[in-house]
């Protein structure tokens, strides 16, 4: 099914001014419905104007009725009278990221690298519109502003759709796939993480994923407080001579009494 010329300003649109399920937007505006909810909850598409599909000649109000009365009914968009180009779904040359959204692309690569490090440096160049170089820089912890990068989706940024993340997931899960039936391996023992749902889930929950650096540190409760085994001695107790024979010093010698008689 064609999709809406402008298919966030028609999802907008839907969601204030409809019953319609996020399901049924989604599909009738080609967007994911986690996209949907987040409209729903302000968290994408902030600043958009809605897009009246009715008034452009896109839907009749007695299919969004329809659709209304049954949550099941897919919503059918009208054939335009004018035989337009289909828009080119590729892209030449790298993501253009608008000035006022730039400043978060190390938030959203942090997230990438810390929930999905099965995602390769080009994939994510990609989908944030980044270089590889600064990629490489928040993975090794050494950009120049690391201590203000705080991992947040690229999703709820804005600087990436949930289909496409969904689908360089995807493409990067047959990729360990063929790696692991090359090496033999599970793909399991290759590390491929959960989808963008589970991590998102598990982000909420406080289950952070294996990985490097502080960006991948299972964060683990009842071994926060257990002891190194490198630190203890057996459940002994030390002396005092051991401390100071491996110091290098002598032993304590005993006190003396105060009552034996001077010289």
């Amino acid at each position: 099914m064609t999709a809406p010329l402008m298919p966030k300003a028609t999802a907008v649109w839907l969601v204030d001014n409809t019953a319609l399920t996020f399901d049924q937007i989604a599909a009738f505006c080609g967007l994911h419905p986690l996209e949907v909810k987040g409209i729903a909850d302000g968290d994408v598409a902030m600043g958009i104007k809605g897009q009246d599909p009715v008034t452009a000649g896109q839907i009749t109000r007695d299919e969004i009725k329809r659709g209304e009365e049954d949550t099941s009914y897919e919503l059918k968009i009208l054939e335009s009278k004018h035989d337009l180009p289909e828009p080119k779904k590729g892209r030449k040359g790298p993501r253009y990221t608008p000035l006022s959204r730039r400043q978060e692309r190390p938030d959203a690569i942090a997230w990438l690298v810390r929930y999905h490090p099965e995602l390769t440096d080009g994939q994510i160049g990609k989908l944030v519109g980044t270089t590889k170089p600064t990629i490489q820089s928040i993975r090794d912890r050494s950009h120049w502003n690391m201590s203000n990068i705080n991992p947040v989706d690229p999703v709820t940024l804005g600087l990436s759709t949930q289909i496409e993340l969904d689908a360089a997931v995807q493409k990067a899960g047959r990729r360990l796939e063929r790696e692991a039936k090359k090496a033999g391996k599970s793909v399991e023992d290759l590390g491929k993480l959960a989808p963008a749902t589970q991590a998102l889930a598990d982000a909420a929950a406080g289950i952070t994923p294996a990985g490097e650096g502080d960006f991948g540190q299972v964060l683990d409760p009842s071994a926060s407080d257990a002891p190194d085994a490198s630190d203890a001695r057996d459940g002994e107790r030390p002396d005092v001579d051991s401390v100071f024979s491996s110091l290098g010093g002598s032993t304590v010698a005993p006190e003396e009494d105060d009552d034996t008689p001077q010289g």
